[in-house]
């Protein structure tokens, strides 16, 4: 290109790099306006009766969402409820989560009654999906009426009034104390943790003094619940902007389209809740009694003693996390030990049975709370006393075998026994005879290493004989 042909284009050059900046600022201005991708949500499933393992997956979750980098936790609830001191451990995990939790009772079919409702109420968001329900807050152990009373219709309140006065029918005159005060510090809990979240707080207390439930679109228009949504994607579109009240301070939601982790409960809570399972706990609780028993029955077998002791610990550390009745566990350690004494002392079957007895009594009464899930199955208690009953019998037999059969002990028992000579001498020497040594004469000289056979005992002495004396002469004569 000729000098000519080039000045045109060094006249345009100053006016061509404006524009290419222009166009560089520009795309860079839509890079950074562009929407980041949302932080994901963890999602936490509680599926069945409540108790110590779920109390410490939920727990634990919560603080690994935190760790991981989740905008909220969402808790999927069915359940037909659990223990108090789960449900509370649950619940302080909530109120002081640094995260927002959307608890979502799901799927359909699905329920979140009585310590399930607890939960929905002190959640900062609670929805429910279609076909499911909430309610039936009442503690179990006050649940039923005493025999006698007459339950009614609880009196009518003005709407909005709260003078104190509790809801429902009046407590029987025969009723405790005790399930007074354990009925009005629930309907107070639940009260108190609708008032925090700006829910419908006469209904929560009615659910509690009268088992009321209701059905999710009932509980949208009663302001009992924030969101029905038929699933998770739903629930994070209808979420999306809605401003939560931390107990750090407010955040806003930001969840269309953001991505669902789900946390599995891990080893140590699959081992949990192994271990909490009543009829687990009783069985471990069980052999390790007779493992130890056993131990100190024959000192240095080593293995009962270990295994008894490991599963003593295991046991005891599952009753532990439950509701345990102390006499019942006291009846089932009495059983067990009259059913090891029936072995030992001549009673006629009198102490198994009774120790069958304190058993069965002992196993059922065991766990303190009338949950289906936390309640020991008949048929699971039967089998064990059985098998302990029978363990305990073929013991017995084997000690009686061992009774009746004929004693060969003292001197006469050495007579025919073999020896072996240990230092031989001129008229016999010493010998080893079961583990013991002695003096031993010999018509015929021994040797050291030989076997000999005794034949008579002289006191102190022992009078052998070698087992083959024409060897043992030419031994000699050689």
């Amino acid at each position: 290109m000729s000098a000519t042909a080039r000045a045109p284009c060094l006249r345009l050059l100053p006016f061509c790099l404006p524009l290419h900046c222009v166009a560089l600022l520009a795309l860079l201005a839509c890079c950074l306006a562009a929407p980041a991708a949302p932080a994901p949500v963890t999602l936490l499933a509680i599926d069945g009766a409540i108790g110590p393992a779920n109390a410490d997956y939920v727990v634990r979750g919560i603080a690994h969402a935190r760790r991981d980098g989740s905008q909220a936790v969402i808790l999927q609830v069915d359940t037909p409820g659990g223990l108090d001191m789960a449900m509370r451990s649950i619940i302080k995990a909530i109120l002081t989560s640094p995260l927002p939790v959307i608890a979502y009772v799901a799927p359909a079919g699905a329920r979140a009654a009585s310590a399930g409702t607890y939960i929905l109420y002190a959640s900062h968001v609670a929805a429910m999906a279609p076909a499911t329900n909430l309610g039936a807050a009442t503690p179990v152990q006050v649940e039923a009426p005493l025999p006698g009373a007459a339950p009614g219709p609880a009196p009518a309140r003005p709407p909005g009034k709260d003078d104190g006065k509790a809801d429902g029918p009046a407590a029987p005159s025969d009723q405790g104390a005790m399930a007074r005060k354990q009925l009005n510090d629930a309907a107070a809990y639940l009260r108190g943790l609708a008032q925090l979240r700006g829910r419908n707080a006469d209904w929560a207390e009615r659910a509690v003094r009268e088992s009321l439930s209701l059905p999710a679109d009932e509980a949208l228009k009663l302001q009992v619940i924030d969101v029905v949504a038929p699933d998770v994607p739903a629930l994070l579109a209808r979420l999306d902007g809605r401003t939560v009240a931390l107990a750090q301070g407010s955040v806003t939601l930001r969840t269309a389209g953001a991505r669902v982790a789900s946390e599995q409960p891990d080893w140590r809570a699959r081992v949990l809740m192994v271990l909490t399972n009543p009829s687990i706990a009783l069985m471990l609780l069980t052999i390790g009694v007779y493992g130890l028993l056993f131990e100190f029955m024959s000192p240095g077998a080593v293995a009962p003693g270990v295994i008894g002791a490991l599963c003593l610990l295991l046991g005891l550390y599952g009753l532990q996390l439950l509701p345990i009745n102390y006499a019942g566990l006291a009846l089932v350690f009495t059983g067990i030990a009259f059913m090891v004494a029936e072995a030992f002392l001549p009673s006629f079957g009198v102490l198994g049975l009774g120790g069958i007895v304190a058993f069965v009594t002992g196993a059922l009464i065991l766990v303190d709370t009338d949950l289906p899930d936390y309640g020991m199955p008949l048929g699971v208690v039967l089998v064990m006393a059985v098998a302990s009953l029978a363990l305990v019998t073929a013991t017995a037999a084997v000690a009686l075998r061992t009774r009746r059969r004929a004693q060969r002990a003292g001197p006469q028992e050495l007579v025919g026994s073999l020896a072996e000579v240990i230092e031989a001498g001129a008229a016999g020497g010493w010998a080893n005879v079961h583990g013991e040594t002695w003096r031993v004469t010999s018509a015929a000289p021994l040797r050291s290493g030989q076997t000999v056979r005794v034949l008579a005992r002289r006191g102190a002495r022992l009078e052998v004989e070698a087992l083959d004396p024409a060897s043992q002469s030419q031994g000699g004569s050689s």
